[in-house]
């Protein structure tokens, strides 16, 4: 499992690059900071996820239908959402390393650390007392324990009130009052904590002294909300019901680092949950277990996850839980579940003078809906893909290997066709293999260099499947087929190659 590990990701980081995943935006130019392009094998494996979501909340669900709204919209749209006013980050600027941090993001740094000494703590205890190990026990009698989790709850609380307060003085004495240093110069020389708006603004209009000022969105949820009518009636949709988007949204991330986990253009997938009022908390619990239970289906590994309840709620939210991944820099959000109340659907009502309220017919009555959202980054799940992914192993022949073993529905190619020499008909034969499988999945054919070193390359993109066509297959139409992750080969008929690989590929959600 991936810990708190600066090697391990810039190994990540390196090999997303070299074998096609991820590139630096503008590397020309000596590239744009915090903003990525997507390599022929990373817009594979990005587009992996965005199948393996929109089906398993669109096409799963008859009461969920999707939208692609434009991300330029109505100003006043901002307005009402409360991003032109309350859309900030509060930000510190170390004065000796120049660099700027979010000061809640360097409290909740620093309260992680105290909860890896617990997990220290447990780990002694576990490995003292053996099977007669209770945890539960452990965690609520052991003094030690018990004064880690009290530090950890007055930081939290006091840091909570002071965001809410915006008691910015405050802020910065608790960092003072923690000793938290500057990751970079290991100094504790800080600034004053301030407000940031992270909206990018742009001008409407062919003369920018004549336009109009309007922004690149934030969020994809406000496209959903201001369009909940239309969806509602011409698709007849009646509550409870859900409407799904994938698309980019756009940050003006003072702090911006962390390869693809915290970015400036980023890609988000979200879904709208339509309930009655008083509904909510059921749907709430009910989505929650969903988002959880959709991850884990991936087979990544229980441990790689864990549920986390938001300390400070967000304006428009009555209950939130983050499901937080184990990246190599320690447990991070991955996917949010939120209950927005009605709050976005009655300002986008009183600012625009427009009824969004619904119609129902069972109880014969008007109202404004709750929402249940559920938004998850793509950029951040494509990096937990990697992070569980690579590996580098040492073979019983003393060799290694470096391979991405990411889930095999995920993975960018599917199988890598490969005909064992050049010559002798072996690679007309390939490219037939090949034209049959292409039309079901993405494969690639590969004559170049020999059978090792193709082997090697396809682990690291992770191919769960190689098929290697050799003289024997020109005889009795059988090919060799070799499993990714087990490096096990065998001899099938060329027919059976599509149901194995099928069968590879299947999710059970």
């Amino acid at each position: 499992m991936a810990k708190n590990n600066d090697d391990l990701f810039k190994k990540i980081i390196g090999h997303a690059k070299e074998y096609g995943f991820v590139f630096q935006s503008s590397e020309l130019y000596d590239g744009l900071s915090a903003v990525y392009d997507y390599g022929p094998n990373g817009v594979e494996l990005k587009n992996n996820i965005k199948e393996y979501w929109w089906k398993s909340m669109v096409q799963y669900h008859e009461n969920i239908v999707g939208l692609d709204s434009a991300i330029f919209m109505h100003p006043s749209v901002w307005k009402a959402s409360g991003h032109v006013d309350a859309f900030n980050d509060p930000l510190i600027d170390n004065k000796d390393s120049k660099k700027r941090y979010r000061a809640d993001v360097l409290i909740e740094d620093h309260v992680e650390k105290i909860r890896g000494k617990i997990e220290k703590e447990i780990k002694k205890a576990k490995k003292r007392f053996g099977d007669d190990f209770d945890e539960e026990q452990f965690v609520n009698t052991n003094p030690r324990v018990q004064k880690y989790n009290e530090q950890i709850d007055t930081i939290i609380k006091r840091m909570v009130k002071d965001l809410e307060e915006e008691d910015f003085e405050d802020l910065k004495k608790l960092i003072e009052e923690l000793e938290i240093a500057c990751p970079v110069s290991g100094s504790k020389n800080w600034t004053e904590v301030r407000q940031f708006n992270l909206m990018f603004d742009t001008k409407l209009g062919s003369l920018s002294e004549g336009s109009n000022k309007i922004y690149l969105r934030p969020e994809t949820a406000q496209g959903i909300f201001v369009n909940y009518l239309n969806v509602q009636k011409t698709g007849r949709m009646k509550i409870p019901f859900g409407i799904a988007q994938i698309g980019k949204a756009f940050r003006n991330e003072i702090v911006a680092r962390q390869f693809i986990f915290r970015m400036r253009e980023f890609e988000q997938m979200e879904m709208q949950f339509f309930v009655k009022p008083g509904t909510e908390m059921e749907w709430f619990d009910y989505w929650k277990n969903q988002r959880i239970k959709w991850h884990k289906a991936l087979g990544i590994g229980d441990d790689y996850y864990r549920l986390h309840e938001h300390d400070k709620l967000a304006h428009y939210a009555n209950a939130a839980y983050d499901i937080e991944f184990n990246f190599p820099m320690g447990f991070k959000e991955l996917e949010g579940i939120h209950s927005r109340t009605d709050f976005d659907l009655s300002a986008h009502q009183e600012l625009s003078g427009r009824k969004v309220q619904y119609y129902d017919p069972e109880s014969q009555e008007s109202y404004v809906p709750y929402v249940v959202e559920t938004s998850i980054g793509l950029d951040r799940m494509f990096l937990s893909v990697l992070t569980f992914a690579y590996r580098e192993e040492k073979l019983e022949d003393g060799s290694e290997r470096t391979v991405l073993r990411i889930p095999p529905s995920l993975a960018p190619i599917k199988a890598a066709v490969f005909p064992l020499t050049k010559k002798d008909g072996l690679p007309e034969k390939a490219r037939e293999i090949m034209d049959e499988l292409k039309l079901d999945f993405n494969c690639q054919y590969e004559e170049k260099d020999a059978i090792g070193k193709r082997y090697r390359r396809h682990d690291a993109i992770g191919t769960p499947y190689c098929i290697t066509v050799d003289h024997q297959t020109l005889e009795d139409n059988t090919v060799t087929i070799r499993e990714r992750d087990s490096m096990e080969q065998e001899r099938v008929k060329t027919e059976e190659l599509e149901p194995i690989i099928r069968k590879k590929l299947k999710v059970q959600l």
